[in-house]
């Protein structure tokens, strides 16, 4: 019998396939297992991981770099920290490249980059290895007993465009080490900015798959090839591999930043970044996103997608045998004892989860964040969020909060970055009573509404709640006799990544890269960890 029968073929791939802020998507294979790693920025834990035996369905296994051992965040701007991680396999080792980025302003990109390896896709994950810090968006190549880490040369003069090309440098993967000088790439002329660099080899020819035209609605994957990894490299004549650059009514919008992998039957797909606007060109809230597409090679050689354009579904892989008892993979070994205290969609702003400011509390479901630092600090926040992933969305949690003054704070958050956000929160008046308040703040400048705020009995517990609909953003609570809604509908496009960026004379003040985030947040401005307990944090998507 044919082993397809055990299972129907497999339906089409629906894009986004991993929705909310998963951008810069370096995907993998190892034997039948598929494997995406993703940006992460300034949120714990680091690069986030995906694992799929098909293509259409992504399992969420976390993000890699889970402490200080890994990653330090520790003082992190908006929207730097981790871009554009790099996701291979050699030599029975998963190898992990990032850069930190912890300073981009100015015209200059202050960028580490870093190499840990792993047995399994779920670690656990070596100390790192420092590589350079030459210049952002380093990948590794696997050129047979030869890898080689390419990456983007950022050129901080004024004047210069911001990039001196591509190089490639050898990497020693017995001495875990960079061996020799770097390599620069011939590009083809007038290549202008291109980034996020991956060689593929095939039919004797390197493969060089860019991204080009920045990272907002002009994005595209450019590919260009050449017989010696040095170059000269040819740019592909039909054009930019995929890009919605020329067409600004696609419902996926910005696709760019591609990798490609090959299917176990020889058929090979692209992984891209893609967001979805609200209006035309519009502001991006759920940030960029991850997408993939069918890739045929012509009779010349070039990879083609079926349109060249960002499509909602696309064909998936011919379903595959499920796998018999025999067939399976060796056991994995063992897991870092060390359990997460968050799931895998769960993520934590500058600092890892740990018992100095959160933990699990008596009651099922429960969490306990002790106060942190201010919103404007770039260390010791308390919040604990997860991303938005559709445009209409709910996120609830109940919360016990007894504050002791007005610099203890607790409830619930639709965040961006440091300066636009908005906070539902239980706090005190000057008379000691809990209120329930709003704050905004946009563009750095904070608003609070306490004369819309709403006594709250000391000692309950009152169930807060947002939802998320396209441009507006409304809150509600409950105090125990049912929902109410707390002010008037919010703007939103607050929390995009366009309004997020910003400059000024000296050039890039803020970027946004990172999408909307909703979730748990506690303040205590005076330093001493005032606690909350936060219950039963739900999050759903809605259709409208």
């Amino acid at each position: 019998m044919d082993g397809r029968a055990h299972r129907p073929e497999t339906a089409g791939i629906h894009n986004p396939v991993l929705p909310g802020s998963h951008p810069d998507p370096s995907i993998l294979r190892v034997g039948e297992d598929y494997y995406l790693a993703t940006s992460t920025f300034e949120w714990y834990p680091g690069v986030r991981l995906h694992h799929s035996r098909d293509l259409v369905h992504w399992r969420p296994l976390g993000g890699a770099l889970d402490g200080p051992r890994l990653l330090d965040l520790t003082g992190c701007p908006d929207s730097g920290g981790v871009w554009a991680p790099n996701l291979t396999h050699a030599d029975g080792l998963f190898h992990l490249v990032y850069g930190n980025v912890s300073g981009y302003t100015g015209g200059f990109t202050d960028c580490p980059n870093l190499l840990v390896t792993a047995p399994t896709a779920e670690g656990p994950w070596s100390d790192p290895v420092p590589l350079h810090a030459r210049g952002f968006d380093a990948s590794l190549f696997h050129d047979t007993d030869t890898s080689w880490l390419v990456n983007l040369v950022h050129d901080w003069r004024p004047g210069h465009g911001g990039s001196a090309g591509l190089e490639a440098t050898r990497y020693d993967r017995a001495g875990r080490r960079l061996v020799g000088e770097p390599v620069p790439l011939l590009l083809p002329p007038r290549a202008g900015w291109i980034e996020g660099p991956n060689l593929h080899r095939r039919g004797g020819r390197y493969y060089l798959i860019t991204a080009d035209g920045g990272t907002g609605y002009g994005h595209q994957v450019t590919v260009a090839r050449s017989r010696t990894l040095a170059g000269p490299y040819e740019p592909d004549p039909a054009g930019p591999l995929l890009t919605s650059r020329d067409h600004p009514d696609l419902p996926l919008q910005k696709a760019g930043h591609g990798s490609l992998v090959d299917t176990p039957d020889g058929s090979t797909y692209l992984a891209y970044l893609v967001a979805r606007p609200e209006g035309r060109h519009g502001p991006c809230i759920l940030g960029r996103e991850t997408a993939l597409a069918p890739v045929h090679w012509t009779d010349d050689g070039w990879p083609r997608t079926p349109t060249g354009l960002p499509e909602a579904t696309v064909a998936a892989p011919p379903a595959r045998p499920p796998r018999t008892r025999d067939r399976r993979p060796a056991a994995r070994p063992a897991r870092p004892a060390r359990k997460p205290l968050l799931g895998p969609e769960w993520s934590t702003l500058r600092r890892p989860a740990g018992p100095d400011w959160i933990t699990a509390t008596e009651r099922p479901g429960g969490l306990r964040l002790r106060g942190g630092r201010s919103p404007q600090s770039l260390t010791g926040a308390s919040l604990a969020a997860r991303r938005a992933t559709a445009r209409h969305c709910t996120f609830e949690a109940a919360v016990d909060f007894a504050p002791a003054g007005f610099q203890h704070l607790a409830g619930i958050t639709a965040y961006y970055n440091t300066r636009n956000w908005y906070f539902l929160y239980l706090t005190a008046d000057d008379t000691g009573r809990t209120v329930l308040r709003r704050a905004g703040c946009d563009r750095g400048v904070t608003t609070v509404d306490e004369t819309g705020q709403r006594p709250v009995t000391a000692g309950t517990t009152v169930r807060l709640g947002l939802d998320l609909d396209g441009p507006q953003l409304r809150f509600r609570y409950d105090p125990g006799d049912g929902w109410q809604p707390f002010g008037p509908p919010l703007d939103a496009t607050v929390l995009s990544d366009e309004h997020a960026e910003e400059h000024d004379a000296g050039g890039i003040r803020a970027l946004g890269f990172t999408g909307a985030f909703l979730g748990l947040w506690a303040w205590d401005l005076t330093g001493r960890g005032h606690h909350a307990d936060f219950h039963d944090p739900q999050y759903r998507t809605r259709t409208r």
